[in-house]
């Protein structure tokens, strides 16, 4: 029957998310159970492509991205795909009506990263829309289950939270980026002279975010409420981890939360949703 490969498709994606993203499993984990399969079939789509672009050295990565953007038209027109992680992705675009130009702007910015770049101001906001901002909306329309009215109010605050996770990642990962992958994100900045004072300029504009998308996660519905709030506490806590590092530091180092630490901000995190939100 193909309700077992149906199931298939989506545990797919669930080992997707949770061998690539603790805190993003864990934040899935504190959704609703009727949207959980839906956002792991969102994330293991994204992370596909992703590790088409950022992993798959020595292979044609510019085919390899056309065959899946190919693959994903065909997916969506004709409602069903071989490939486990197209097929859940497809059935959660086509069941909750997630708009195909928010698929189309994150292959793009997929596409983006194939270049070396120098990004102005223009093509950063441009890659965080495709890259970010996009895959909060698509969330979304998944947690407001069709309610447009209640999608163009929350809009604003989905794509702040994407943005601000893809900057938070973008200083994370500033070594591996800048020395492995040959990309510079951050617009203007000559690489050679980041130091502190350039680290904070873009910290400010982080902070800024995560409180404007905090007013949005409480207006979320209950069942995406906590889960939403939680992988932003886990955000958050990277970035402070961050904030206390030096430029140096970041350029040398990849800044992580362990698995113990994540442990704890979900509970601490639990706590003050229950004294703040409910």
């Amino acid at each position: 029957m193909k309700r077992l490969f149906d199931e298939l498709a989506y545990e797919v994606s669930k080992k997707t998310t949770e061998k690539y993203s603790t805190s993003f499993s864990l934040g899935i984990l504190a959704l609703s159970p009727t949207i959980r399969r839906a956002v792991y079939a969102i994330y293991g789509y994204v992370r596909l492509a992703d590790e088409i672009v950022d992993s798959f050295h020595g292979y044609d990565k510019k085919k390899l991205l056309g065959r899946l953007k190919i693959e994903t038209d065909i997916a969506l027109a004709e409602g069903i795909a071989l490939n486990p992680i197209l097929q859940s992705f497809q059935e959660v675009v086509n069941k909750y009506h997630i708009d195909k130009t928010l698929i189309k702007q994150f292959l793009h910015s997929m596409e983006m990263d194939l270049q070396k770049m120098d990004y102005n101001s223009e093509l950063y906001k441009d890659y965080i829309y495709g890259s970010a901002e996009v895959v909060g909306l698509m969330c979304l329309q998944v947690f407001i289950e069709g309610d447009k009215k209640q999608y163009e109010e929350l809009k604003p605050y989905a794509m702040k939270l994407g943005s601000a996770f893809q900057k938070v990642n973008f200083l994370r990962d500033l070594k591996d980026d800048y020395q492995t992958l040959g990309r510079t994100y951050f617009p203007g900045i000559d690489m050679c002279a980041f130091d502190n004072g350039v680290k904070s300029q873009i910290e400010n504009e982080i902070e800024t975010e995560f409180k404007e998308a905090l007013l949005g996660i409480k207006k979320l519905p209950t069942s995406s409420m906590f889960g939403v709030y939680l992988a932003y506490k886990y955000y958050l806590s990277l970035f402070c981890k961050i904030k206390k590092k030096s430029s140096e530091d970041i350029l040398a180092n990849r800044i992580r939360i362990p698995n113990t630490q994540k442990v704890f901000v979900a509970l601490t995190s639990y706590l003050r949703y229950k004294m703040a939100f409910l």
